[in-house]
């Protein structure tokens, strides 16, 4: 099975980013509900690195691998674009936000919801962007992972 994907930094992509993870968490017994909230993840990392980091600019590339071992994944990502600093993050006041109808901002706070771990590093102008899920909590009784 393939683990990795490249995608030019075209919103167009997301959809071939969206599938291509369906597709893999496809190998594992998972609740509907807990497939869509990987993806939901990761499509918030992917689009926040084609909008925010490389500006929608398709002469530059992201790339995601995911890794598995026995029931954990790691869903990495690499660019060359603005780095993200995770230390100016502030997780917003979700009651404030329904409560004022205001749409929006809410990405990271649902990827950090979802994922068990999420890491930005950034070195020599490569970044990378990690997101881990143990789905041992997550697997329907009768699936043996490997």
């Amino acid at each position: 099975m393939n683990n990795s994907i490249r995608i030019s930094c075209d919103v167009d992509n997301l959809q071939r980013v969206r599938d291509f993870v369906r597709d893999f968490l496809s190998a594992y017994a998972l609740n509907e509900q807990v497939k869509e909230d990987i993806v939901l993840a990761v499509d918030e990392i992917s689009a926040n690195l084609i909008i925010h980091a490389n500006k929608k600019d398709s002469s530059k590339f992201i790339e995601l691998t995911i890794s598995s071992k026995r029931s954990n994944l790691l869903f990495e990502f690499t660019d060359q674009g603005v780095s993200y600093n995770p230390a100016k993050y502030l997780p917003p006041n979700v009651e404030e936000k329904i409560r004022d109808g205001i749409k929006g901002g809410l990405g990271m706070f649902l990827v950090h919801h979802i994922m068990d771990k999420v890491e930005f590093v950034s070195n020599n102008g490569t970044n990378y962007s990690r997101l881990y899920k143990n789905l041992a909590n997550s697997i329907k009784s009768n699936q043996v992972l490997y």
